[in-house]
């Protein structure tokens, strides 16, 4: 019996001395710095707006108004944008349910707009592969202009100005597309 508790003993004492130190100190010391040299992001890089928070910048938030860029669809359940669930739909694009969600989509981006003969970028009728993209193509957004500045009575030139103030471009010009966080594009366009 002795020798199994020698064995036992330093086996137990280095489980939960590890446990203590992976488990507790070092994901709290993680936390803590985090606080301090990255305050924002730590707190989930919440936006607010007159002392409340409207939402995240690295969430995204569904808008449904005319005189609101429109998000990405979300394929997250059963609300969209619900980063509990974060998500794709996981369907091809030959499943007949995602030909018939993207139809609904474009049809509702027709009826919001009937006059706008462009092509609709993809990103405004497809989900992508967490359903939470808080941002969308700059096509995207230049797509929506028309409807904006007639339902802000602003001129198709003062919007996408506002565009291209809040453009991110690619990192170091090679990486990622060119994008615009929606939240602050409507944010942005409430102040104006």
């Amino acid at each position: 019996m002795s020798s199994i508790s020698k064995t036992l003993r330093p086996a137990v004492v280095l489980f939960a001395g590890l446990t203590i130190l992976v488990g507790v100190i070092y994901p709290y010391a993680m936390t803590g710095i985090g606080k301090v040299v990255f305050a924002d992001k730590a707190e989930g890089s919440l936006v607010v707006r007159d002392g409340k928070v409207v939402g995240s910048s690295l969430i995204g938030q569904a808008f449904s108004s005319p005189q609101y860029f429109w998000s990405r669809p979300s394929a997250t359940g059963p609300m969209p944008n619900n980063a509990q669930v974060s998500s794709g739909s996981n369907l091809g694009p030959t499943n007949s349910a995602q030909i018939d969600a993207v139809k609904g989509r474009i049809d509702a981006l027709k009826a919001a707009d009937p006059t706008n003969t462009a092509k609709i970028p993809v990103d405004l009728v497809t989900a992508s592969g967490s359903g939470l993209d808080p941002e969308i193509s700059l096509a995207a957004a230049y797509y929506q202009v028309p409807r904006i500045a007639r339902e802000r009575k602003l001129t198709d030139a003062q919007v996408q100005a506002m565009i291209d103030q809040l453009a991110e471009h690619p990192a170091m010009g090679l990486f990622g597309e060119a994008r615009v966080n929606v939240l602050a594009l409507n944010l942005a366009m409430d102040k104006k």
